[in-house]
């Protein structure tokens, strides 16, 4: 009698064993058992996977106009000039640059390209996004923050100078904006009389150049004797953050560079390397 009375609890036991072991498995699915559960899906990747070779990025005929001493060389170092001097690196599909420099009796013009390819091995930031963030501190280095860059266009929206003078116009719009990166030199530090060289207007975001970009106007640094100038075209396209340097050194220092000249080369050379990452 104690074994026939025994025989149900055991199969009662094995029971619940049994619903548990099933219920167990449910959980071990986790949200595959459970309808309307999260699904992460890991953050898309940037549009370039590879960068263009950079000495062969710049066309002669935008080289000869940006290196206008080249033009006066002998056919061989001519073409030493124009070939460029490609940056050292270890990895091409990350990183690529190339430079050149040519000299003319009146002033030495350099430029400087530099591609960026950035990757993010975070799967849940984008390229893009962490492009954006090397990009950003590109900026925020130049002192354009967020918060202070004058815009490009800042005048021409508004109507208004941001001094408040009623002139009216872009160039007064930016350079009203006193920014530690903005050209601090007055019209009696050049050659005197009005034919001297134009003022460039301050370092400030840009507009329609990538999906952000920004110039930084670097004249000569205090106490310099040289008038040597430099202007640098930051822009993000995608994953790719492309650097610009442009930049010219009299001869004399009684000499002075045109700013305005060399922030249109640029950022003219900028927007055609933009409009060839896209081709």
């Amino acid at each position: 009698m104690r074994h026939k009375a025994y025989v149900p609890g055991v199969a009662l036991l094995a029971a619940l064993v049994v619903g548990c072991s099933a219920d167990g498995g449910d959980d071990a699915n986790g949200a595959d058992g459970k309808p309307g559960g999260p699904v992460v899906s890991p953050a898309p990747p940037g549009r370039y996977l590879t960068l263009p070779a950079p000495c062969r990025a710049v066309p002669r005929p935008l080289l000869k106009d940006l290196l206008p001493g080249a033009a006066e060389l002998p056919g061989n170092q001519q073409e030493k000039v124009f070939r460029g001097s490609a940056a050292v690196t270890y990895d091409t599909d990350r990183k690529v640059g190339c430079s050149w420099k040519a000299d003319a009796p009146s002033a030495t013009r350099s430029l400087a390209i530099d591609f960026e390819r950035v990757v993010s091995y975070d799967p849940a930031v984008s390229d893009d996004d962490r492009a954006d963030t090397v990009y950003e501190k590109k900026k925020d280095a130049a002192g354009l923050s967020s918060s202070a860059a004058p815009r490009a266009d800042a005048a021409a929206t508004t109507g208004t100078p941001a001094g408040g003078d009623g002139g009216g116009g872009e160039e007064k719009g930016g350079a009203a904006d006193p920014s530690p990166s903005t050209s601090t030199g007055d019209a009696s530090d050049g050659a005197p009389g009005s034919g001297g060289p134009e003022e460039a207007l301050p370092s400030r975001v840009l507009d329609n150049l990538g999906d952000a970009a920004f110039l930084q106007d670097l004249p000569k640094g205090p106490g310099s004797t040289a008038q040597n100038h430099t202007v640098s075209v930051v822009f993000r396209t995608s994953n790719v953050v492309v650097t610009v340097r442009y930049a010219e050194q009299p001869a004399l220092i009684t000499q002075r560079p045109d700013g305005r000249e060399l922030q249109e080369k640029a950022q003219a050379l900028a927007r055609k390397l933009a409009e060839t990452l896209s081709e």
